[in-house]
């Protein structure tokens, strides 16, 4: 090892990490709030964020904590959070995490949970009876398994950055917003038990085809689709099972879009849409489109009654 003037020059590759004291927690407490039967007061919120720890046992004894932020740092093991039961608020997102373990069967009262940016490989032992928003975009997730039974009142999941290749094992019928952008899905399956999502972000995936949508999913109001390898209209068709419910839908930078006449093709599918991509739906290419069903209309009836 070389010296410099008395200093000690250490290997560009060695984590330098802090020890987390008492004293660094005292000065990042906030939020004095009645606890127990209301006649005691404690801190309630610590902010520990890019602190470069790799060991939270000091907060343990903290038991009074509701809100907790230890983002930004090198945290490899949550176990020490175990004693903070009234936790209502976590955000543990980039940091090195690769198990949730039993920890979360022990926070019933938690409601938001950032993880995003670690690095999960499977959540089979996460739960969430009390959970309303849970982030896990950029982990290393490949498959799912979430049960409505363990996530009983989540409304917004955030899938985002995964390498998922199908949105198969997402059965909870609480849902309402997922976000599965950036992942490689290729095929749109297990979504019958997705009745209330409102919306389904599926931006720049693999998809060649709508098909697997639900004709359960009668919510659904808000559907992009945008950066994907959706060739044709006969890729759309499955759309249809949207068109009492769909205001929106974004499908630029597909193929099919680069045709000139898809808006018309889109809004014969769905005439009740109200914006495409970034722009409104127009009254006249409201009214073209109508014309175009009315035609197809006829011509079906005229077809039925000669045969």
């Amino acid at each position: 090892m070389s010296q410099i003037e008395g200093c000690e020059e250490f290997p560009a590759d060695e984590e330098q990490f802090s020890q987390l004291t008492r004293e660094t927690i005292s000065r990042r407490l906030s939020l004095l709030c009645q606890i127990g039967n209301g006649l005691g007061h404690a801190f309630v919120k610590l902010e520990l964020v890019d602190k470069r720890l790799n060991d939270i046992t000091a907060i343990s004894s903290y038991t009074h904590l509701r809100f907790l932020d230890v983002s930004n740092n090198q945290l490899t093991d949550l176990s020490p959070l175990a004693s903070l039961t009234h936790l209502l608020w976590l955000k543990v997102d980039h940091n090195a995490v690769e198990h949730t373990g039993k920890l979360f069967t022990l926070l019933a009262y938690l409601q938001w949970l950032n993880m995003a940016a670690n690095r999960i490989t499977d959540l089979n032992d996460l739960v969430g009876p009390a959970l309303e928003t849970l982030n896990l975009t950029r982990n290393r997730l490949q498959t799912l398994s979430l049960r409505g039974a363990c996530f009983a009142h989540l409304v917004t999941l955030e899938l985002r950055g995964n390498q998922l290749e199908t949105t198969n094992g997402i059965n909870i019928p609480s849902l309402q917003h997922l976000y599965l952008a950036q992942n490689v899905i290729k095929r749109l399956e297990g979504l019958d038990n997705l009745e209330r999502v409102i919306t389904l972000h599926l931006r720049d995936n693999q998809l060649d085809t709508l098909d697997g949508l639900s004709p359960k999913m009668k919510c659904l109001k808000y559907l992009n689709v945008r950066g994907n390898a959706i060739l044709d209209e006969s890729a759309l068709q499955s759309i249809r099972v949207m068109s009492k419910s769909l205001q929106t839908l974004v499908i630029s930078e597909n193929p099919v879009a680069e045709s000139g006449d898809y808006r018309l093709n889109v809004l014969t599918l769905l005439p009740r849409l109200e914006r495409l991509d970034k722009d409104p739906v127009f009254p006249e290419e409201r009214s073209e489109a109508q014309e175009r069903i009315n035609v197809k209309t006829s011509f079906l009836f005229v077809t039925w009654r000669e045969a």
